[in-house]
């Protein structure tokens, strides 16, 4: 056990920490809260221009006309694809923390979104084939990877009274690039300016995010080398409860923030500038409302939140199905809106339940003080990274979702019928696992180790 109190602020060398306890609190407040929110702020901006990077294929094909020969379903293949990168390398992301350590491999995946950034400026001109538009809309897949070892490394950061508010921020902070991309493609479109100046403009912000890693950023050196985390963490059964759980949150979120603008232009006939005037909408208020979904759950328990979050997404998605098949726009619009921001909650209140189920299992163990903590972060970050790879596999699913239901139907009214009936399913989970009696969750939660009295009510 080390003495964090009386441990030295981190050394500006060498840029790694040898001990770090948040959860004790003269150390919280004496040295802890200022190092975590300096890496805090810069692993926002750094995974901010990653996931503006993987989404930025959602407003390019808004610019791609009739002159580029794309059919709807040719978008609709192409931002799967994107979405399909972004969510399978979380996994080696994930790992990465461990491997090099946060602030290192922040530096090195900020500086490779410099590789789709430049590939498509260079090919995004009619006459390019679909095969190339294909291969440089996959290599913006890695953007998507910053988002888990953004989070596995900020999770060990924070004690488990402020991960909520953390991961919310660092999260939504993170998922708030793709309005912002959508706001400065509507600026680019409406002065008729073309897809390289929108590319243009990143460039340089990704250099500026790795540099800034590099100078502010900290490495935890307990996280270092602990690869066997993950392995732990795959073998426990709410790390693929909860990936299912996040399919249902942040798999709607990126999954309707590629095909927002598409579902407008193929289904009620907006002019790429109209729909940029929305599309952005969305996703800002679903990424802004992030944190308050992880201050609900550190409040009122994240499963309570996530359980009527899910009944509100059905909720919305139901107005939703009326909507379109009535060819409603405003309505239709409102209500799209209205569900983003719902999953911008729940991504929040989802997050907050993983740190809360591992340190439940560590006391259920018997493990008390720093060696329960410890074993809550180690697992929980090694989750984070699994379960955001197999949540973002749902925005793959909702792209070939309305890919088929344009095919069949000829509008999005039954990929939302289907998305309708699996958050009913979501919220069947959420309640069946986590808000049964206590000592019924007690035993599904922690297979007869856990003590009668442990609930998961506040997680």
């Amino acid at each position: 056990m080390t003495a964090p109190s009386t441990a030295p602020a981190p050394s500006r060398g060498g840029r790694w920490i040898q001990e770090w306890d948040p959860e004790d609190e003269t150390f919280w407040k004496e040295t802890g809260e200022k190092v975590a929110r300096r890496n805090l702020l810069f692993s926002v901006l750094s995974e901010h221009i990653g996931f503006s990077i993987w989404t930025m294929w959602s407003v390019m094909v808004l610019f791609m006309g009739p002159e580029y020969g794309l059919t709807p379903a040719d978008k609709f293949m192409l931002t799967s694809m994107v979405t399909l990168v972004g969510a399978v390398v979380r996994v080696p992301y994930t790992f990465a923390v461990a491997v090099f350590g946060g602030r290192n491999w922040t530096i090195v995946s900020a500086s490779l979104l410099l590789v789709p950034s430049v590939a498509a400026f260079a090919v995004m001109k009619p006459g390019t084939s679909f095969n190339t538009f294909l291969l440089v809309g996959l290599l913006a897949g890695i953007g998507g990877g910053n988002f888990a070892s953004s989070m596995t490394n900020i999770n060990a950061f924070f004690p488990l009274r402020k991960k909520g508010w953390a991961l919310g921020l660092n999260a939504g902070g993170g998922n708030i690039g793709v309005p912002v991309i959508q706001l400065v493609a509507l600026a680019i479109i409406g002065a008729s300016g073309g897809p390289r100046v929108l590319l243009g403009i990143y460039i340089p912000l990704i250099v500026v995010a790795a540099v800034l890693a590099a100078v502010y950023m900290d490495n935890i050196a307990s996280v270092k080398n602990d690869t066997g985390a993950a392995k732990d963490a795959a073998k426990d059964a709410h790390t693929w409860i909860m990936s299912f759980l996040y399919v249902g949150t942040f798999g709607s979120f990126i999954g309707y923030s590629f095909a927002f603008g598409q579902v407008l232009q193929n289904q009620f006939g907006r002019t790429p500038l109209q729909a940029a005037y929305v599309t952005f909408i969305g996703p800002l208020l679903g990424s802004l409302i992030r944190p308050v979904g992880g201050w609900l759950a550190d409040r009122y328990g994240g499963a309570r939140i996530t359980l009527w979050n899910f009944v509100a997404m059905a909720g919305a998605t139901g107005v939703i199905v009326v909507a379109s098949t009535q060819k409603s726009l405003p309505l239709f619009t409102i209500a799209f809106i209205a569900l983003f921001v719902l999953t911008g909650l729940g991504n929040g209140s989802t997050y907050k339940m993983i740190p809360g189920i591992f340190q439940a299992k560590a006391v259920a163990k018997g493990l008390e003080g720093e060696e329960a903590a410890s074993y809550g972060r180690r697992l929980s970050g090694a989750s984070m990274g699994l379960i955001g790879a197999v949540g973002a596999l749902g925005g793959v699913g909702i792209n070939l979702a309305f890919r088929q239901s344009f095919l069949s139907y000829g509008s999005g009214t039954g990929a939302f019928v289907a998305f309708l009936a699996f958050y009913a399913v979501c919220f069947l989970v959420t309640w069946a696992v986590y808000l049964r009696s206590p000592a019924t969750q007690t035993r599904t939660a922690t297979a007869a180790e856990a003590k009668p009295q442990l609930s998961y009510v506040e997680v």
